[in-house]
């Protein structure tokens, strides 16, 4: 009959210092204190899960009673210690649950047993797996114990959530702080395990189960037994691995930057197609995008490729799209993909949402290309200087410049040009002046125009100021009626601050209206009708005071019949 399996978890879990992954600053400082005698009275473990904090509590707890511990304090696992504590027969060494045995009761059981001193070896270890899970009531009466304990009781605590803690039980502990494995470590030991379990395996996907573990080697060395059950022959490979773990490849991430690079914009949606057709989320393919992007960032500077978790051939692959890929380009698209998976869950239609954002990075390439233009400075000629008996005065020329096309403002250039050819480059200057009332057009024939035409004009600035970026109070006023007398508009507001507003806006409407209608005369004219305010009368005094301003009379019949008025 073959032997029960043993999760990889289980079988190969650490079982002295040495074979622990990634924490090396605390199995040093643990050896150290160990070898010196140097042991506090309690320690505490966090750090996120499946990174060894259970594990290195049992390995200390059996290296402190081990009685034949060498030079490199390990323990020996022959001694009767060692032998006890493999077959879970210790009486030195208690393992505590805090999230199932967290109430006062259970404490007050624990501190009775540290009460009896240890019949063999020389101390007695508590650990206590999930601290935070702890009543406060718990704590408090944890709190005596932890801070004078007898000479052969040490406490180890550990924890995945340090700040649920009570600042009085930090302080009486010595903390270690647990590092999430970093992916070439947990990638190194999944490659031992699968040499000693005869299973072929590539390094790219080792890399990829490490990745998607996060940083837990518990995790990883299930996802590599998965893997190992799902594959055929004991032999692990990339995109079985990739099938099986139900991640998003990287190459599509590759595919659509080279795609938007070259603005193919329906390549793009094609691939995006595909990747919604495997099952994949929208939401889980953007922060992938975004994390593509952060990774071409991160290459384009030979100092921070360390930073790069990832393969060495997916090294390369970015290195070499990274040096197509402008920094202006890779900003641009971060700053465009954040905003989009930001407002994700919110959108109604979450694929369309996408696919705007797909377009927009599409043609950012044009966009940073024609901004880059347009900020290229003008290149400067410079006469040579010639001698003269005296510099005359430099002219100046005023151009105004208005642009045909319907906007909310306009800039005047003035430009000083120098009447002598001798001058230098140094006289001569270009000012961009803000003109804050708008010129008359003045065109040959102002045409006529209808209420009907207005009014269209009117709603078609109004819808443009809305999308540029226009106050709600700004949408109130231009709500409001319009009439027209002659070429002058009257418009009726409510109050002066509605006043304030239109005349805000006022230089930019006259402009639009005036390009539109092709007609420089137009004016605009605001009056404030003051509403009244309705008085409301609650007691019977105010109400027959009303009742007398209307009607005088009744005051004399009051009187004549000597009426009260009731209060």
């Amino acid at each position: 009959m073959a032997d029960n399996f043993v999760v990889s978890a289980r079988k190969y879990r650490p079982v002295t210092f040495d074979t622990v992954v990634g924490q090396s600053h605390i199995t040093t400082t643990l050896k150290n204190a160990v070898r010196s005698k140097h042991l506090a009275q309690a320690f505490l473990f966090c750090g996120p899960r499946g990174v060894g904090k259970t594990t290195t509590a049992r390995i200390l707890a059996k290296t402190i009673n081990c009685t034949n511990l060498g030079e490199d304090v390990e323990p020996c696992g022959q001694c009767e210690s060692c032998v006890a504590f493999q077959n879970n027969a210790s009486f030195n060494i208690h393992e505590l649950d805090a999230a199932s045995n967290n109430s006062v009761d259970d404490i007050r059981n624990l501190i009775d047993q540290v009460r009896y001193p240890p019949q063999t070896g020389k101390y007695k270890i508590y650990i206590i797996d999930e601290v935070h899970m702890l009543s406060p009531a718990a704590f408090n009466a944890f709190l005596k114990t932890l801070e004078e304990p007898p000479s052969y009781a040490i406490f180890i605590l550990a924890t995945t959530e340090k700040h649920k803690i009570l600042p009085t039980i930090l302080s009486r502990c010595q903390i270690f702080d647990f590092n999430r494995i970093q992916v070439a470590d947990m990638a190194d030991h999944l490659a031992s395990i699968a040499q000693k379990e005869g299973i072929t395996s590539d390094r790219e996907s080792l890399e990829l189960i490490a990745q998607k573990a996060d940083g837990g080697l518990r995790d990883a060395l299930s996802m590599f037994d998965l893997n190992v059950t799902f594959s055929t022959n004991n032999t692990l490979n990339y995109k079985e691995v990739v099938e099986n773990l139900h991640i998003l490849d990287y190459d599509y991430y590759f595919k659509i930057t080279d795609y938007l690079l070259k603005t193919n914009l329906s390549q793009t949606f094609l691939v995006y197609d595909e990747i919604l057709k495997k099952g994949f989320d929208g939401h889980l393919f953007m922060v992938g995008l975004l994390e593509h992007f952060r990774n071409l960032l991160v290459s384009k500077d030979p100092q921070t490729v360390q930073l790069l978790e990832v393969s060495e051939l997916a090294k390369n692959m970015y290195l070499d799209q990274a040096a197509q890929s402008p920094i202006s380009f890779l900003l641009s698209a971060l700053s465009i993909g954040s905003h989009c998976e930001l407002n994700y869950k919110t959108s109604k239609n979450q694929r369309l949402h996408i696919e705007i954002c797909l377009m927009k990075l599409a043609h950012l390439g044009n966009v940073l290309t024609e901004i880059a233009s347009v900020e290229q400075p003008t290149e400067k000629i410079e006469t040579p200087p010639q001698k003269q008996a005296q510099e005359p005065a430099p002219s100046t020329t005023t151009v105004s410049v208005m642009p045909l096309a319907p906007a909310m403002g306009k800039l005047k250039t003035t430009i000083n040009l120098s009447a002598a050819p001798s001058v230098s480059s140094q006289n001569q200057k270009t000012e961009f002046v803000a003109v804050s009332e708008p010129e008359n057009l003045q065109f040959i024939h102002n045409k006529t125009f209808t209420l009907d035409d207005l009014t269209k004009t009117w709603n078609d600035f109004k819808i443009d100021r809305e999308h540029s970026g226009g106050t709600m109070t700004e949408q109130v006023v231009l709500n409001k009626a319009i009439k027209l007398n002659g070429t002058t508009i009257e418009v009726a507001l409510d109050n002066q601050f509605q006043e304030t507003i239109l005349g805000d806006m006022k230089p930019s409407l006259l402009g639009f209206l005036r390009q539109r209608l092709q007609n420089s005369n137009i004016t605009i004219e605001a009056t404030v009708i003051m509403t009244e305010q309705k008085i409301n009368l609650y007691s019977p005094q105010a109400k027959f005071s009303a009742m007398i301003e209307k009607n005088p009379v009744l005051l004399n019949l009051q009187q004549m019949l000597g009426l009260e008025v009731d209060f």
